[in-house]
C-alpha cells in the first residue's frame, strides 16, 4: 500500500493541473470502490474549483468551493494519472479508457485526471471542508510526522511505557500518521535500532533521535518519487525510485549497508508483516 512520501508525490503532480482549476465534467463509472461513493458523487463535483490540493496521512485531500472536501484514499493499487496537461509538464495525450479506470475528472485546463484502481480497496468520499478533522477517517490519526507536533518532547511521551515492539509503535496511525512498514524498517536500521525491542524500554534519548531520523529519510522518499513497488506510479505515470537506496527493506540476505556492519540484513514477521533489519548493529 503506498505510504506517505508515495501519496505526497502524487499529490505534488496532481497540484498544478488541480488547483484553482474547475472540473468541468467528472465520470464515475462504478457506484463503489471499497465502500460506496457518496450519493451523486459526479453531478457534485462538475463544475466545482479546487481550491487547494492538500494531504492528510495517506488522504488526497481536495478542498472544493462551496465548502466540501473531496477524501481520496490510494489503497493497494490505487493510481490517480494526469493527462493531457497543456501546461507541458505531462506530454502525453489522454489514453484510451482502461478497464479500471474509475473515476475521470476532466479539468478546465484541458488535463484530466484518472483514478485507476484494480483491487477497488481505494475509496473517495466527499466531507464538509470545517469538519474535515473530524471525519471518520481522519479524526484518530497521530501528528504527521514532517509536521511540527511530531517533535522529541511528544514521541518520547507518547510511547513512554508503552510495551509494544517499537516497529508496531511507530506503525500506529494514532501515534503518527503516515508511517508504514517500509520506511519504518529503513528508520529503525538507520536509528540502529531492534524492531523488536519494547518501545517503553528504549531510552528517551534514543526514541527522540528517531524523530530526524523518521523525517530524513521521508523527506529522501519524496524527492526520489517514493518507492515503485508494484503497483504505485507516480502522477504522470512514471515510477519513483527509492527503492533503489533501501538499506534493508526487502534485502534479506545481504550485507548489512552499516559502515564496519560484518552482519547480513534478516527477514522476520511481525504482526504478518515482513520486517527487515541487522541484528547485530540494531541493538
Amino acid at each position: 500500500m503506498p505510504e506517505l512520501p508515495e501519496v505526497e508525490t502524487v499529490r505534488r503532480g496532481l497540484s498544478p493541473s488541480m488547483e484553482d482549476a474547475v472540473i468541468t465534467r467528472a465520470e464515475v463509472r462504478r457506484p463503489d470502490l471499497r465502500w460506496p461513493f457518496p450519493e451523486r458523487l459526479a453531478e457534485r463535483l462538475t463544475g466545482r474549483r479546487v481550491l487547494r490540493l492538500g494531504r492528510r496521512s495517506k488522504y488526497i485531500l481536495a478542498d472544493l468551493e462551496g465548502g466540501e472536501t473531496l477524501i481520496v484514499h490510494l489503497g493497494m493499487s490505487g493510481r490517480m494519472t494526469v493527462s493531457g496537461d497543456p501546461l507541458g509538464q505531462f506530454h502525453h495525450d489522454h489514453p484510451a479508457a482502461q478497464k479500471h479506470d474509475h473515476v475521470v475528472l476532466d479539468m478546465e485546463s484541458g488535463a484530466r485526471i484518472t483514478f485507476n484502481d484494480p483491487r477497488r480497496f481505494g475509496a473517495m468520499d466527499l466531507a464538509p471542508t470545517p469538519e474535515i478533522e473530524n471525519h471518520w477517517l481522519i479524526r484518530s490519526l497521530g501528528p504527521e510526522p514532517l509536521g511540527n507536533a511530531f517533535n522529541e518532547d511528544y514521541l518520547v511521551a507518547r510511547l513512554k511505557n508503552r510495551m509494544t515492539p517499537i516497529k508496531a509503535a511507530l506503525l500506529d496511525q494514532k501515534v503518527v500518521a503516515g508511517l508504514g512498514n517500509i520506511y519504518v524498517c529503513e528508520a529503525l536500521h538507520r536509528a540502529h535500532i531492534n524492531p523488536r525491542r519494547k518501545a517503553g524500554r528504549i531510552g528517551p534519548a534514543r526514541i527522540a533521535g528517531l524523530v530526524p531520523v523518521v523525517r530524513q529519510v521521508l523527506t529522501e522518499a519524496i524527492e526520489s518519487g517514493g518507492s515503485s513497488l508494484r503497483d504505485y506510479r507516480q502522477a504522470d505515470g512514471e515510477l519513483g525510485y527509492f527503492q533503489h537506496t533501501f538499506r534493508v527493506y526487502d534485502r534479506e540476505g545481504r550485507p548489512c549497508p552499516t559502515d564496519g556492519c560484518t552482519c547480513h540484513v534478516r527477514r522476520i514477521v511481525q504482526s504478518g508483516r515482513s520486517t527487515f533489519y541487522c541484528p547485530l548493529c540494531q541493538r
